[in-house]
């Protein structure tokens, strides 16, 4: 099996790859997030390991670049940052696992396996599509009629969810825990906000109106019919 290790902690990388090399696995080992994203996209492995606190850039954003650039290996994050919210925060980045420090070999050697069992997973879009408008999740981009759409952060996220809800309504609650959080207050009116927002950039200009409201139920990105 081939192993990619992205640990920054010096004892905790030769502990590993050790390891995995006395089981008669190749584990490469870096230590940088950046050198782990190149190495990653360049070469194949069955199985990615990687820290969440790396130099360079952060585990989190790594696996988001690296599920954006199409790769689909499977990533098992090896981190001390255990908490609930955070498991849930790195998995929903394109982990496929989570373990924390401190921890047993066994134990990972165990996880990775299964990791590799796995079947391939299917081919992700990484366009969306409706009707004219249309975002790039690699390119990190979207346009409608052809003409590029400057969207913030969080407004990119929220047309993100209702895009891939593929005309189906999208709740407060979904939108709540999907954009901004599981702890985020539901009471404020910023979902409200942003959809204005969005709908100044997305509609507004345009002669078609996609974004709709959905009384008492959420939204929805769809063609008026």
């Amino acid at each position: 099996m081939q192993i990619l290790l992205i640990e920054d902690d010096q004892t905790t990388s030769d502990y590993v790859r050790q390891g995995f090399t006395e089981a008669g696995h190749v584990c490469d080992v870096l230590f940088d997030g950046s050198d782990g994203l190149f190495q990653a996209t360049r070469e194949h492995y069955d199985v990615i390991i990687a820290d969440r606190m790396l130099p360079g850039l952060d585990g989190l954003s790594m696996i988001k670049a690296l599920r954006a650039a199409g790769k689909k290996t499977p990533v098992i994050f090896l981190t001390s940052i255990g908490g609930v919210d955070d498991r849930v925060e790195g998995l929903e980045a394109g982990g496929d696992d989570y373990l924390v420090k401190p921890f047993s070999f066994s134990e990972l050697a165990a996880r990775v396996a299964a990791l590799s069992r796995r079947p391939a997973l299917v081919h992700e879009e990484t366009v969306l599509k409706i009707q004219d408008l249309e975002m790039d999740l690699v390119r990190h981009q979207v346009s409608r009629a052809g003409q590029v759409i400057d969207l913030q952060p969080r407004e990119f996220k929220l047309l993100e969810v209702l895009m891939r809800a593929k005309g189906r309504v999208v709740t407060r609650t979904m939108i709540i825990e999907k954009v901004w959080g599981f702890h985020f207050d539901p009471q404020t009116s910023v979902i409200e906000t942003h959809i204005s927002r969005l709908r100044s950039k997305i509609d507004k200009p345009f002669e078609t109106q996609l974004l709709q409201t959905v009384r008492n139920a959420g939204y929805s990105i769809q063609i008026p019919g």
